[in-house]
């Protein structure tokens, strides 16, 4: 495996797991290395030196390393799997704007909501699950009709918000208001390579 891409991760995080997630969709030979979080093995070195903001995911790719899991998406696409990252400027343009809104609204949102049952995090569960709504009612009114996010086809889109919208109810966040985001995650599961983010004990049962 020493030739293959690096994926410095945590079994619980929905960042590193779609990066995972789409390793594993466009076929790329990758090695998962876990880091102890629990003992902060991800703000020492040797990580520091591959992430200096000490958080995961990150990866190490020959001599490239990144950080930042949207990041690690463009750049898997580009370099090994192009079709999941358009190339006309309207699409391209698209597949940004849900990389934005899984930065923003659904990791403040339900990805934050998960943290407060599955972390203990001090976090305002009101305001989480606000803006949870706010983003699921953005991605329920955009794939009305659309069986992905973007063209109508698998996206690096579709990998960026899937991990943490899949996992919403673990955060006592209910789907079921919206049936295109249901869709969606089926049709996600469905792809050749797809492999599951790990769930807690809290709101999913596996």
């Amino acid at each position: 495996m020493s030739n293959a891409l690096k994926i410095y991760s945590f079994p619980l995080s929905g960042h590193s797991h779609r990066v995972i997630l789409f390793a594993s969709l466009a076929g790329i030979a990758y090695e998962i290395i876990n880091l102890d979080l629990a003992n902060g093995e991800h703000k020492k070195q040797p990580y520091l030196s591959i992430n200096p903001a000490g958080q995961v995911p990150a990866i190490v790719d020959g001599t490239t390393a990144i950080a930042d899991s949207n990041a690690i998406l463009v750049y898997l696409a580009r370099k090994y799997a192009p079709t999941f990252l358009p190339e006309d400027p309207v699409n391209e343009a698209e597949v940004q704007k849900y990389l934005s809104l899984a930065a923003g609204e659904i990791a403040f949102g339900p990805a934050a909501a998960r943290l407060i049952n599955v972390f203990n995090a001090d976090l305002d569960r009101e305001f989480t699950h606000t803006i949870a709504a706010q983003a699921l009612t953005k991605l329920e009114t955009s794939l009305t009709g659309k069986d992905f996010l973007v063209g109508n086809k698998p996206s690096i889109a579709d990998v960026a918000i899937y991990s943490y919208v899949a996992h919403a109810p673990e955060g006592d966040i209910s789907l079921e208001p919206y049936p295109n985001v249901r869709r969606l995650l089926k049709n996600i599961e469905a792809l050749h390579g797809f492999i599951p983010f790990k769930a807690t004990k809290v709101g999913l049962a596996a």
